[in-house]
């Protein structure tokens, strides 16, 4: 039976690009990016009403918005956008329930930022992306970031000001990342994407299941299943179900988390097949598990109440 129970999306995004310049989809021509030809979401808005209608006809209760790729001096005004939205007076569609805020944690002066991001009602962590890989069109920066005694700094400030980490990452990072856990067991760490199986050939998918086990070990790191189209360009429920199953006995369903990553896996494919696919993954789990994965476990690693 098709799952019929409350959704909340752990992981989308809106802009206005009235409001902010984003480089990834308004540059000419756009840049290369591992997720994909951006074309099809470029050089338009996404505003609530755009969600909503994608997201017809499930039942998607609560959002958690993950930052969208500003520059240092533009993330807290994309905060502030946010709460804005959040506070309108006839809000459209689903309600933001949490901010993922964006920080880049290598900045020397990054407390001052976490310290405002943090004062704001709904923010809850914040993401930098970290991906770094030696194939050029895979690597998100020039060198991998975990690695930095400056990011490192940065990242320990979480813990002061009570915010998570969306960790996006790829699985040769995965072994640093749960030393980092360990040595900060008090930031919890949420893995975006479910840690982007890049690398499809036996050595890089054993590399992905060592790092997620590696991972899992850790009681302040959960998982979020989504943007496996951005590296499985051509899936179907039957390619993407060994990967979203293995998140979840990794996991399990009270670590586990689905999320759309829309509009961004929209030049993927539709948010109903997503959805679809994670209802007909889970068709044979209990009610209660299911419900965990499309709503609870978001709810309580982002306090969604």
């Amino acid at each position: 039976m098709a799952y019929a129970g409350p959704i909340i999306d752990a992981h989308m995004h809106l802009w206005d690009l009235d409001k902010h310049y984003y480089s990834w989809l308004q540059d000419d021509p756009l840049p290369n990016n591992p997720a994909g030809d951006m074309a099809l979401i470029a050089g338009k808005n996404y505003l609530p009403a755009d969600y909503a209608a994608d997201a017809l006809p499930w039942r998607v209760q609560s959002l958690v918005h993950v930052e969208c790729g500003l520059p240092t001096d533009k993330q807290l005004s994309e905060t502030d956008w946010l709460e804005g939205l959040i506070a309108a007076p006839h809000p459209i569609g689903a309600p933001i329930g949490a901010i993922v805020a964006g920080a880049n944690l290598d900045d020397p002066a990054v407390e001052a930022l976490l310290e405002a991001h943090a004062s704001r009602p709904h923010v809850r962590g914040v993401r930098q992306i970290v991906n770094f890989h030696k194939d050029p069109a895979k690597t998100y920066g020039p060198s991998d970031l975990l690695l930095s005694d400056q990011w490192r700094a940065g990242f320990a400030l979480l813990a002061k000001y009570g915010l998570s980490f969306d960790l996006q990452l790829y699985p040769s990072q995965m072994e640093t990342a749960a030393a980092l856990a360990d040595a900060h067991p008090d930031i919890p760490l949420i893995v975006n994407h479910a840690g982007m199986p890049t690398d499809r050939d036996e050595d890089g998918l054993a590399l992905w299941r060592l790092g997620l086990a590696a991972l899992a070990k850790r009681p302040n790191v959960t998982c979020k299943v989504s943007g496996l189209a951005m590296v499985d360009r051509a899936w179907t429920v039957e390619s993407l179900r060994p990967f979203v199953l293995h998140v979840i006995e990794t996991f399990g369903v009270e670590r586990t988390m689905f999320a759309s990553n829309f509009p961004v896996e929209k030049v993927h494919g539709s948010f109903d097949a997503f959805y679809s696919a994670y209802d007909a993954i889970t068709a044979g789990f209990g009610d209660a598990e299911r419900q965990r994965l499309f709503a609870g476990s978001a709810a309580a690693v982002y306090r969604i109440a």
